[in-house]
C-alpha cells in the first residue's frame, strides 16, 4: 500500500468530506453553471467550502475538479485548453484550506460523460484526457487522487492508469445504484467485476459513492472489501431527497447518518464521508461518533 495511505489508516476510519455542489449553490452557483470554473473566477468561494469541511474535522478533503476533464469542461462551456490550469488551481485551493492542519487533499476526477461502447471516444482518448487532469492536480499539491462516481470499469481503469502516472495514491470509487438489488453500476458492473478491473489498473483503494442512501452501502462495502482485501472508501448520500418548493431537501439528520458508521466499518470501510445532501454538520457527526467510539 502507498505510504500516504498507510499513515492515514493508522487512525481509521478516516473521516473524509461531504458534498460540494450543494454548498456552492448556497453561495450563488446558478443552475447549469459549472462549479469547476469557480477555481479561477471565485476561488474565495471554493476555499470557503473546502475550509468548512476541514473545520468540521475531515481528515481528507477532495477538490473542486470533479468535472475538469476536457470533455466535461467543454460541455459546460469551459475552455478545454484550461484543463491543467483549472485542476492545478482546484487542488491548490484545497491545499490552502488544509494549511495548519493534518488534513490531506485527495483531488477529484469524475467521469467524462462519453460512452466507450458507443464509439464516442477510445480508451486511449480517455487516458490522455485524464492524464492532463491528473498532472494539473499533482502540480496543485494534491496528496492523492480519487476517481469517483464512475459507472464504467473500463473508463475508470483508464482514469486510474492516468492518475498513477503522477506517483500519487489513487482511490477508485464506483456508483452502484442499478439492478434489482441496487448493486450494479449503470453499465451493469458488479462490485466484484469492478474490483477486478480497478485493481488490475493499479488502484490503491476501492470505494463507492453516490446513488443511494447510506444503508444501501453496507452490502456493497462488504463485497468490495471481500474482493480486494482493502479498506473501502465510502461516501453515501443523505437518504433520499424530497422536493420542497422545487428544492431537493434531505430529512435524514446528521446523527441518523452517522448511526450507520459502525455497520460500515464492520463491513470493511476504512474511509467514511458523504455525497449528495451531506454538509459539514454530517461530517461533524461522523467525527463525534468516531471520538465516542474510542472511549
Amino acid at each position: 500500500m502507498h505510504p500516504t495511505l498507510e499513515r492515514l489508516l493508522t487512525d481509521k476510519p478516516v473521516i473524509i468530506d461531504g458534498a460540494w455542489g450543494t454548498q456552492f449553490q448556497l453561495l450563488g452557483l446558478g443552475s447549469g453553471e459549472s462549479p469547476d470554473l469557480w477555481n479561477l473566477s471565485h476561488p474565495d468561494r471554493v476555499l470557503k467550502v473546502a475550509k468548512g469541511y476541514v473545520d468540521a474535522g475531515s481528515q481528507v478533503i477532495i477538490s473542486n475538479t470533479f468535472g475538469s476533464n476536457r470533455y466535461t469542461l467543454q460541455k459546460a462551456g469551459g475552455d478545454p485548453d484550461q484543463v491543467f490550469e483549472i485542476n492545478k488551481a482546484g487542488a491548490a485551493i484545497s491545499r490552502q484550506a488544509c494549511e495548519g492542519t493534518d488534513c490531506l487533499v485527495f483531488a477529484s476526477m469524475g467521469p467524462s460523460g462519453e460512452i466507450l461502447m458507443m464509439g464516442q471516444v477510445t480508451e486511449d482518448d480517455l487516458f490522455e484526457a485524464f492524464k492532463v487532469q491528473a498532472e494539473g492536480l499533482a502540480a496543485g499539491g494534491a496528496d492523492g487522487i480519487v476517481i469517483e462516481t464512475m459507472s464504467c470499469p473500463t473508463e475508470a481503469s483508464a482514469a486510474v492508469r492516468a492518475a498513477k502516472t503522477t506517483g500519487l495514491p489513487v482511490v477508485a470509487s464506483m456508483t452502484f445504484d442499478s439492478g434489482k438489488n441496487k448493486d450494479r453500476t449503470m453499465m451493469g458492473a458488479t462490485p466484484e467485476k469492478a474490483a477486478k478491473a480497478l485493481l488490475a489498473a493499479g488502484a490503491d483503494i476501492l470505494g463507492s459513492n453516490c446513488g443511494k442512501g447510506i444503508e444501501g452501502f453496507i452490502p456493497v462495502c462488504q463485497r468490495l472489501h471481500d474482493a480486494s482485501g482493502l479498506p473501502v472508501w465510502i461516501k453515501a448520500n443523505r437518504g433520499l431527497p424530497e422536493i420542497v418548493d422545487g428544492v431537493a431537501t434531505y430529512s435524514q439528520t446528521p446523527e441518523q447518518f452517522a448511526s450507520f458508521a459502525p455497520a460500515l466499518v464492520a463491513a470493511g470501510a476504512g474511509f467514511l464521508g458523504g455525497c449528495c445532501g451531506t454538509d459539514p454538520s454530517v461530517i461533524a457527526a461522523l467525527v463525534e461518533w468516531k471520538k465516542g467510539n474510542r472511549q
